[in-house]
């Protein structure tokens, strides 16, 4: 069963960690795909995310070849670990990274939500292991 997109909800509290928002989940999903397809750029775009630069997008490529498992598409379970916590100006968010051989990984994409007129706006920051 897949969340509604407004559940859970964003929530601003900078005390703790709480869920990833159910309107963020696909928006986060669409990222990881590109990813799993070698896109590291997102050069066809994700709607809601931020332009990934050249330097960043090798990271990223360097980072899953050095972990040496295969990426693959977020599954619904992933939900269940990862989290968003708000520091007053925007999301903290850690997505639990899935590959073939391992299930859930040590890798995390981490990276930024921020509220603007046109909705969720993610930025990347990193993928990698904590």
């Amino acid at each position: 069963m897949s969340t509604l997109p407004d559940t859970p909800p964003a929530v601003k509290d900078d005390s703790r960690e709480h869920p990833i928002a159910g309107a963020w989940r696909p928006m986060l999903c669409d990222i990881v795909r590109c990813f799993v397809e070698g896109d590291y750029a997102l050069s066809k775009g994700v709607d809601g995310v931020d332009p990934v630069s050249s330097e960043k997008a090798q990271h990223i490529r360097d980072a899953l070849e050095d972990y040496g498992a295969t990426l693959v598409e977020l599954p619904e379970t992933t939900w269940e670990t990862s989290v968003a916590q708000w520091t007053g100006d925007f999301w903290d968010v850690f997505v639990d990274l899935w590959t073939a051989e391992e299930g859930q990984s040590d890798l995390v994409l981490q990276g930024r939500v921020t509220e603007s007129e046109d909705g969720a706006r993610f930025s990347i920051h990193l993928v990698y292991v904590p």
